[in-house]
């Protein structure tokens, strides 16, 4: 932590500017020694300065330089970033500089690892840095946004704030146990706080896995007989022909996948082979796929045609995904219709070739998972299974420490269930330190974050 770090922020392809960026108690004077421009070591904080980066005589390049310097900065340390322009070889030529010139290349997530370690964040805002990076709709990205900003971590603290309120009621009670009745206390005051605790933990909880949907999309295989008219629909929900469409049965053979946005949440689609029993080898494989896919997809659309009846084929089909939630259309409706559909349920009735159906279809899919209802303001969620598994054993101990005091167990147990909740909230937050831990999270950061 004593050394300046180094790496390039932006991504390794030509673009408008190339960010390189240094943190650390050298990176001013480092930077001075290849900018030729205003003395770094002079400027005023947080300042862009122009000028050029140059290789002994040779210049490499004309570049702006910020300067930060610490504390008020992402690492809380000094930060140096040298905006070139947008060439891979001139932001490589200049991370090289900077290297031979006395900094060490930072390794993946290690300016965030800094801004933890040095107090700027916690680890839940930490894993919140990640999810802006990865965000891939509005939503999702809204969501990180706000866990950032530290409302999830504020609403973790108040907890830990509650529990050991109660700890500090228990410790008065043992060290002067004549200052209160030990049944008055657990019962009427100890008790409802912790039943309290563990409504809003159960709260957080459903939030965080409420909260995948938003984050990660819903998973959507588009699964029926050949020829039904998948990749149409997969088309149209695209807006875009990603999937080749023939009237030649099993003209696909293996997953197509896009995505589409529905109220802000992203639908990650896959059109699947057509299920049949069939002697080539190549679609058979496709068929195996389509079929294991049905277990792993959050929502089955089904496809069935409106100018055939309905097979055993599809029948099995049917039993196979009546736990699951499943949108079943019946397509090619500008065809005579020759389906029993009187016994089906969540019917999107669908023409591909008149463009008939696909609103009713997002529609479905909208009040299916409430998405028009999906209120992200204020929204409190934990986004890795690290934490979430926390917030489950915390629940747990704090239940078994509500257990305990009506089953008239003496305060010191009920203590113990409380301290271990506080821990597991702790190392939500990171205040226990376990470095093989952080070093794990944060290598699966990019270089430069």
């Amino acid at each position: 932590m004593n050394d300046t770090i180094c790496a390039i922020s932006t991504p390794l392809a030509p673009g408008a500017i190339s960010i390189i960026r240094m943190s650390g108690s050298e990176a001013i004077s480092i930077a001075n020694k290849v900018f030729i421009g205003k003395n770094l070591e002079k400027v005023n904080d947080h300042t862009i300065n122009y000028g050029h980066v140059y290789d002994g005589d040779e210049l490499i390049d004309e570049v702006m330089v910020s300067v930060m310097r610490e504390p008020n900065t992402y690492t809380r340390e000094d930060i140096i970033e040298i905006n070139a322009h947008g060439s891979v070889a001139s932001a490589k030529r200049i991370l090289t500089l900077l290297l031979k010139s006395g900094c060490r290349l930072a390794n993946p997530g290690e300016f965030t690892e800094r801004a933890f370690i040095n107090g700027r964040i916690d680890l839940v805002e930490a894993e919140s840095v990640m999810d802006i990076i990865d965000s891939k709709s509005e939503k999702s990205l809204s969501m990180a946004v706000n866990q950032l900003s530290g409302s999830t971590s504020n609403k973790i603290k108040d907890i830990r704030k509650k529990i050991s309120d109660i700890e500090s009621n228990i410790e008065v009670n043992i060290d002067f146990p004549e200052y209160d009745d030990i049944t008055v206390l657990s019962n009427e005051i100890i008790k409802p706080k912790l039943v309290e605790i563990s409504d809003e933990l159960h709260t957080l909880l459903n939030n965080s896995k409420d909260s995948k949907i938003i984050k990660d999309g819903i998973d959507t295989v588009i699964i029926g007989k050949p020829n039904v008219g998948k990749s149409s629909i997969l088309n149209k929900l695209l807006e875009e022909d990603k999937a080749i469409v023939t009237d030649i049965p099993g003209t696909t053979r293996d997953i197509v996948e896009g995505s589409v946005d529905i109220n802000g949440i992203r639908l990650n689609l896959i059109d699947t082979a057509g299920i049949r029993y069939t002697d080539d080898v190549v679609e058979s494989i496709g068929v195996k796929k389509s079929l294991d896919l049905i277990d792993k997809a959050s929502l089955i659309i089904f496809v069935l045609n409106n100018n055939t009846e309905i097979t055993k084929e599809e029948l099995d089909i049917l039993n196979k995904i009546k736990d699951k939630n499943y949108i079943i259309i019946v397509n090619k409706i500008d065809l005579e219709k020759k389906i029993d559909d009187s016994n089906l349920n969540n019917v999107v009735y669908m023409s591909t070739i008149n463009n008939i159906g696909i609103d009713q279809l997002k529609d479905i899919i909208t009040k299916m998972y409430e998405l028009d209802k999906i209120n992200i303001k204020d929204f409190n969620y934990l986004s890795s299974a690290r934490s979430i598994s926390l917030i489950e054993k915390a629940i747990i101990s704090i239940d078994k420490s509500i257990k305990a005091i009506e089953e008239g167990m003496p305060i010191d147990i009920v203590e113990v269930e409380i301290n271990e909740a506080s821990e597991y909230l702790g190392d939500i937050l990171g205040i226990n330190y376990k470095e093989d831990l952080f070093d794990q999270l944060f290598s699966n950061f990019c270089l430069g974050k």
